[in-house]
């Protein structure tokens, strides 16, 4: 069949949905792959290393027309109109908008939102989630070295003693774990917290120490164990006791890197206003959810602002900022995603009783599939 990369539009998407190395594999499986020109330039793939394995370069209308297309974001607006009705639209939809759910309903095509695919073993391959806050987490370390005016390593040098940076990670998910261990390479001393105790582990295997905070009620044990891989809201009485151990590490901190984040919901606030006063000068925050209202108040999603002498840095799409490390991973998630929903005779087939698919399909027929 047809397979169409467009070119992502959506401003500071640099990421692509298809590399040579997943186009090459399909292309061997008898589909024709169809890439919008200049589609893999921001992540440093030509149109002749595209055309190299077998893809046909063309241009939006070709791109988008095809039985089944691959995006990285959902369409635009714009772009919604470009879709053949009919179709099959593979990316990260975003299942929680709404507006947009019903826009590619109204285009007639069958969609999948590759960001709700359950958290099994066997979902692990196509888990873009993972595989996108890994490259974030990595990104917000090297961002805040790049942004605080001294050294990460402890140095003893002729002209003296250099203290290592003491860094704090909120929130020990997927990125928060690449943050630790990338802090770790680059020498400093790390904190970290979550509300669920099962990470306590990770997070000192990976050399952090793990700011605890007891639980004292049955309650509170529940909520932190988390559902499905992800947090729970956690109790107020425990929020309160955790707010205040964490403020006391913030304080000390040079730098504070934020990752906590609950699908389809606000940020959560981790640190105030008044954690932020408390820091020295010169220290800075990296916030991984200021796309999501950020885990701090005076985040500025997409930019970096600076009150009372701290930096707060709040990009919005960090693994577009390592675009081709970012863009191969995501596109081996698609390609694993495909063999789900491609037949062995290479047509496009919708089995609702995968688990996977089931989760992930957010249209077809023209109606909205997913509450």
């Amino acid at each position: 069949m047809l397979i169409g990369v467009p070119a992502e539009t959506l401003a500071g998407e640099t990421r692509v949905a298809a590399t040579p190395e997943t186009v090459k594999k399909l292309v061997a499986q008898g589909h024709t792959v169809r890439v919008q020109s200049g589609a893999g330039v921001c992540a440093s793939v030509t149109d002749a290393g595209f055309a190299a394995v077998g893809a046909e370069i063309t241009d939006a209308a070709g791109a988008w027309g095809c039985d089944l297309v691959l995006k990285v974001r959902a369409p635009q607006e714009s772009e919604a109109g470009l879709l053949r009705p009919g179709s099959t639209l593979v990316g990260m939809l975003n299942p929680f908008d709404a507006t947009g759910l019903h826009r590619l309903a109204a285009a007639g095509v069958t969609a999948y939102a590759l960001e709700a695919a359950p958290r099994t073993t066997r979902a692990q391959s196509m888990d873009v989630l993972s595989s996108q806050a890994n490259i974030a987490g990595y990104k917000a370390v090297v961002m805040a070295a790049d942004r605080y005016q001294r050294f990460f390593p402890m140095l003893m040098t002729a002209a003296g003693t250099v203290k290592a940076a003491r860094v704090v990670i909120l929130g020990v998910g997927v990125a928060g774990l690449q943050a630790i261990a990338t802090a770790k390479r680059l020498g400093a001393v790390i904190e970290a917290s979550d509300v669920r105790p099962s990470v306590k582990e990770q997070v000192e295997s990976l050399g952090a120490k793990f700011i605890d905070v007891p639980y004292e009620t049955a309650e509170e044990k529940e909520a932190a164990e988390g559902v499905g891989g992800y947090a729970r809201p956690m109790p107020q009485s425990w929020l309160d006791r955790q707010k205040a151990e964490v403020a006391k590490r913030v304080a000390q901190a040079d730098v504070v890197i934020t990752t906590a984040l609950i699908p389809g919901r606000a940020a959560p606030v981790l640190v105030t206003q008044e954690m932020v006063e408390s820091m020295k000068p010169g220290s800075v925050i990296v916030d991984l959810a200021a796309a999501q209202g950020g885990n701090c108040p005076l985040t500025q999603p997409g930019q970096t602002v600076v009150h009372h002498g701290v930096t707060l840095v709040g990009e919005t799409n960090l693994p577009a900022l390592v675009a081709a490390d970012a863009s191969a991973l995501y596109a081996r998630n698609v390609l694993d995603f495909l063999k789900l929903i491609i037949n062995p005779e290479g047509a496009l087939h919708l089995n609702r009783d995968d688990d996977i698919v089931a989760a992930c399909l957010v249209a077809h027929e023209g109606a909205v599939t997913r509450a």
